[in-house]
């Protein structure tokens, strides 16, 4: 069974950074793509950075230049270093892997986080 959990939210003043880790255990195979995506309440989940197994990355343009999607050479722990947070930062940021196509879409991701909380202040 595939377990996703993620860590390293908290609060900023805006300009300050963060990096969010997540940890999958259980097998999702060798070819697999993982995302971060976030959700303010009230709103539709949002996709925000997805890496392929290949290394690929992809992000959303609301944070290009600004979060660096990564992960660890052994493929367990994924990494969102996000720099320059702004106030419409602020969600709760989930952490997702799939195996079908790597995009910034919910539909494509089976395995899901309970997700860690990021507010920015101004």
């Amino acid at each position: 069974q595939v377990q996703v959990v993620e860590s390293g939210g908290g609060s900023v003043h805006a300009g300050g950074s963060l990096r969010l880790s997540c940890t999958v255990s259980g097998s999702i195979g060798s070819s697999y793509c993982m995302g971060w995506f976030r959700q303010v309440s009230g709103k539709g989940r949002e996709g925000v950075a997805v890496i392929v197994s290949d290394g690929s990355t992809n992000y959303a343009d609301s944070v290009k230049g600004r979060f660096t999607i990564s992960q660890d050479n052994a493929k367990t722990t994924v990494y969102l270093q996000m720099v320059s947070l702004q106030p419409d930062d602020t969600a709760r940021y989930y952490c997702a892997a799939g195996t079908s196509l790597c995009a910034l879409r919910t539909s494509n991701f089976n395995y899901w986080g309970q997700g860690t909380q990021v507010t920015v202040s101004s």
